[in-house]
């Protein structure tokens, strides 16, 4: 079976997209919260290839409550939570897929057949394929400092993220041309 091909996609159709995806996971956003869903193209200008969508619940020195939302293969690029001071290994964080399915790759053993491919033009700066298929109600934890990407399958993905304080700018991404405060 050939993959989906994504197409371009607004960023308010996302917004629209990423609030119908969470309901019918079962995720109730009020209004509030609905107006504050983030889209995230990472400068790219590719959010259909290259992105997320994300609403944070919770995000305090101590933890971090998130849903995620990809569209159709779209693929948050790969990056590491670094160790921020003596006392703050790097971000450790949770993701349980809630609904479609999310293939994370991570350091590892690379896969003999990976079920994805990174978005086209970026190969070079995706280095890690230990693939992880998270289906609904799967989870897997994310050690600090571990370079790591995901992708939704052919339907999109919504993934739960549980974890410590969770500071985006912080963030390194593999690719340089990535600006993680692009168009929140």
């Amino acid at each position: 079976m050939t993959p989906t091909i994504p197409t371009p996609i607004s960023r308010e159709e996302a917004r629209s997209r990423t609030i119908d995806m969470l309901s019918r996971s079962g995720i109730v956003l009020t209004e509030e919260e609905q107006s504050q869903v983030e889209v995230a193209d990472m400068g790219l200008g590719e959010l259909h290839l290259c992105g997320l969508q994300l609403i944070t619940y919770v995000n305090t020195d101590r933890y971090c409550a998130k849903d995620l939302v990809l569209l159709p293969r779209q693929t948050c690029p790969e990056h590491r939570h670094p160790p921020l001071g003596p006392n703050n290994p790097g971000k450790m964080e949770t993701f349980r897929c809630r609904w479609g399915k999310v293939y994370l790759y991570v350091e590892g053993t690379p896969a003999a057949s990976p079920k994805t491919k990174p978005p086209v033009g970026s190969e070079t700066y995706y280095t890690v394929f230990h693939e992880v298929e998270l289906r609904p109600g799967e989870q897997y934890t994310i050690p600090p400092n571990t370079l790591h990407w995901f992708q939704a399958g052919d339907d999109g993905a919504v993934v739960s993220e549980f974890s410590s304080m969770s500071r985006d700018e912080s963030d390194l991404f593999t690719d340089p041309r990535i600006r993680r405060d692009a168009g929140l």
